[in-house]
């Protein structure tokens, strides 16, 4: 990795940069003044290229004006690059940077609305999930921030937990989704193939697993896999029940996030399975996540005071919830 950030590659774009502006110069001033003499066998100085028998190209000069105009454009170039950035490390004589100039935006945006996410930081959040207008600002922030993980309508997919049942690792109330937005979640399944022996254990345990939510399993093998289990009941406990203090998910129900078939399952019990959910708080700030968890807990619930929750077009981060254990 050193060697694309050593003094060299700088140099390397601040040479190559200059020799094409300079290049575009001496072109365009080479093109503009060269002319071919008019002599013998060419009284007015063509080409030498004629077509339809008597259409001949002339050599001549560009238009002084149009010249002229790349040569404005060439200086413009040499202007740029010396106020602003486009020469290797050299930040530019005005110092700007585009992340500064969102910055900028940012903090505009946070003394406008900074204000409004303030006021609903006061209210609980099953009143904030209560209000229509904070209802479609938290729908907005989850489409723009959350979406592409749980998808527009909140129901996840393969990997990415459902946002709209009530299926929950860490649990489901209201101060336990914002703290999964504010801080993340990161679920580890250790891979547990080594632990359980050979492979014929590791199936054998897969298909009590899956007898636990009345899956098709093989009765005889599922009884072998019982006594093994035993290595898995720290998390999950004894009846597969889960546990919400540490995120182990209950292998009773028919939620499943990487699949509840054998194979899938015998590869999560073999290899593991690692999900993270990403942490909000320093990006989006308590306040955007106060309103974001108000939206993402009335997706699966119904806010006092109000009839009726709007549908959803989306929800936020329950990717804690189920953030990848063997569930």
């Amino acid at each position: 990795m050193s060697d694309f950030t050593s003094e060299f590659w700088n140099l390397y774009i601040v040479v190559l940069t200059m020799l094409g502006v300079i290049g575009c110069a001496v072109l365009l001033y080479s093109q503009s003044m060269h002319k071919i003499k008019a002599g013998k066998d060419n009284p007015i100085g063509t080409t030498g290229h004629v077509w339809d028998e008597d259409l001949t190209e002339l050599n001549t000069p560009m238009p002084r004006w149009w010249m002229w105009l790349f040569y404005i454009t060439i200086v413009f170039g040499l202007a740029y690059l010396f106020l602003y950035p486009g020469l290797g490390a050299y930040a530019g004589k005005l110092g700007w940077k585009s992340s500064g100039q969102y910055q900028a935006e940012l903090d505009q945006a946070t003394k406008n609305y900074g204000p409004l996410f303030d006021g609903y930081l006061k209210q609980d959040i099953q009143t904030v999930a209560a209000d229509p207008k904070a209802h479609a600002i938290g729908e907005r922030l989850f489409l723009t921030y959350c979406a592409q993980c749980h998808g527009s309508d909140a129901r996840g997919s393969k990997g990415f937990p459902n946002l709209t049942d009530k299926d929950w690792l860490y649990g489901g109330a209201p101060d336990v989704i914002k703290t999964t937005i504010m801080h993340g979640r990161n679920g580890v399944m250790p891979p547990m193939g080594g632990a359980l022996g050979s492979d014929k254990d590791v199936e054998n345990v897969a298909h009590y697993v899956v007898s636990l939510s009345d899956g098709a399993a093989d009765p005889i093998k599922a009884v072998f896999g019982k006594a093994k289990f035993a290595a898995c009941m720290a998390c999950h406990t004894a009846a597969g029940t889960g546990n919400q203090a540490i995120g182990a998910p209950n292998l009773t129900d028919k939620v499943w996030l990487h699949g509840g078939g054998l194979e899938t399952i015998k590869e999560t019990i073999t290899k593991g399975r690692n999900s993270t959910m990403p942490a909000f708080a320093d990006f989006l700030g308590e306040g955007k996540v106060h309103v974001l968890a108000a939206y993402v807990w009335s997706l699966s619930n119904t806010p006092a005071n109000k009839a009726e929750t709007q549908p959803a077009t989306a929800a936020v981060v329950n990717s804690d919830e189920r953030a990848g254990t063997s569930h």
